[in-house]
């Protein structure tokens, strides 16, 4: 396939950082939606005259197109993935698969239906240059086998921040407010998965209660700061990890640990590497203790520094569209069989963490017998774009809700009634 792939972009918020990526890639944007019809209006300001905009969905898959980033509504891609894979569009899709486990079973059922479609995760952290570097140690195999890893997506901000709220979190039913924080975990798991090649089998989870102060304008129904996971995996090793966490200093931390060494990006020391081994099993080329800031090595590194995330915005975008050229799967954890998996920790960890940390098993969606176990699951904490709402809680401590004072002052800095 060599001609210029054609883009649609569904969720112009997010969606339109994500196209700059595709574009340096030699593709071509041809149409936009958004439901929200002032961001549209903004983003049709930025667009050529050529662009398609559109308002409504089913009328933008109708448009020309190779692809289509899903960055709408963060656990409100599936059911849009599967109508792109009936129009045998390929599919990009941000953040979990999957909002419900029902949908889950949808997604796949669906794909496995289809023929020729790609589907991706666009999971873009471990894109990232230091956990890059992690994986070409694991794959060196000097770090031994692989025991346990850990990663950590801490992104503390302010509550008041008014700017963000009118960009990310701009009326009292937006998915932000509700969303529990098991949820937003692939930042966390996507890179040590992918370093480690291994998929979760059971998951359990606690959170920790933190709501905010009752003078601090805000409509989360969420008081919960972090959740602290951890999985057994399915080669036997066990994963430690965040959702979306807001203690201390913002930081991304990842760290892998095997029988003979440990290698870690340093908090708070911008890209540095500290690798290590037992004393006794040095490789030849190394020290005991390495501490160095990692290369990209990479044919595009002169354009990468222009993507968002520290890069990994614009590497991620290049595998999805290599995978479309090249007409195959992407590798673990980005297929939709991996990501999948990955939504549904985020979805059952929540579960646990609503009773006191019990395990739950992680089914494999290529097996219809666990499809079946799923497939009438629609459990949900948080309120779709379609009216529905929630039908279990979304906080570790059931009862919690803003005040009447809280939402008015979060209703007042917005602007809204």
């Amino acid at each position: 396939m060599n001609k210029n792939l054609k883009v649609g972009v569904f969720g112009v918020g997010r969606g339109l950082d994500i196209a700059k990526n595709f574009k340096l890639c030699n593709c071509e944007v041809v149409a936009i939606c958004d439901f929200h019809k002032e961001r549209l209006e903004k983003a049709k300001a930025k667009c050529d005259a050529s662009v398609g905009i559109y308002e409504n969905f089913d009328d933008f898959i109708e448009h020309d197109m190779d692809i289509c980033i899903l960055a709408n509504f963060f656990h409100e891609h599936a059911p849009y993935a599967i109508k792109c894979f009936e129009k045998g569009i390929h599919v990009y899709s941000e953040c979990i698969s999957n909002g419900t486990m029902a949908e889950g079973v949808e997604l796949v059922r669906a794909f496995e239906k289809t023929e020729n479609v790609v589907y991706f995760l666009a999971e873009n952290y471990p894109q990232m240059i230091f956990n890059r570097e992690m994986q070409s140690a694991v794959a060196s195999g000097t770090l031994g086998r692989i025991l346990y890893a850990e990663g950590e997506y801490n992104h503390p901000g302010s509550a008041v921040d008014v700017d963000f709220l009118k960009e990310y979190n701009y009326y009292p039913e937006h998915w932000r407010n509700y969303l529990p924080v098991t949820y937003y975990l692939t930042h966390s798991l996507g890179p040590i998965m992918k370093a480690t090649g291994a998929t979760p089998k059971v998951v359990t989870s606690f959170a920790i209660y933190d709501p905010l102060p009752k003078d601090v304008p805000t409509a989360k129904q969420v008081g919960d700061n972090a959740a602290i996971m951890m999985t057994q995996n399915d080669d036997g090793s066990v994963f430690r990890f965040v959702g979306c966490s807001k203690f201390g200093g913002h930081h991304n931390a990842y760290r892998i640990c095997g029988t003979k060494g440990t290698i870690e990006n340093m908090r708070g020391m911008g890209n540095k590497i500290m690798l290590r081994y037992n004393d006794w099993e040095i490789p030849e080329g190394k020290e005991e203790i390495n501490c160095y800031d990692p290369k990209w090595n990479d044919k595009d590194e002169a354009m990468i520094p222009a993507s968002g995330h520290g890069g990994s915005d614009y590497m991620t975008a290049r595998l999805f569209v290599e995978c479309v050229k090249e007409n195959k799967q992407p590798e673990h954890p980005f297929n939709i069989y991996a990501a999948t998996a990955m939504s549904s920790v985020a979805i059952l960890a929540h579960r646990s963490v609503l009773e006191g940390g019990k395990p739950y098993e992680i089914p494999d969606f290529r097996k219809e017998e666990d499809r079946i176990k799923w497939e009438n699951d629609r459990l949900t904490p948080v309120p779709g774009t379609d009216g529905s709402k929630p039908n279990i809680p979304c906080c570790s401590v059931v009862d919690h809700k803003p005040t009447e004072e809280q939402i008015k002052g979060y209703k007042e800095l917005l602007g809204i009634e």
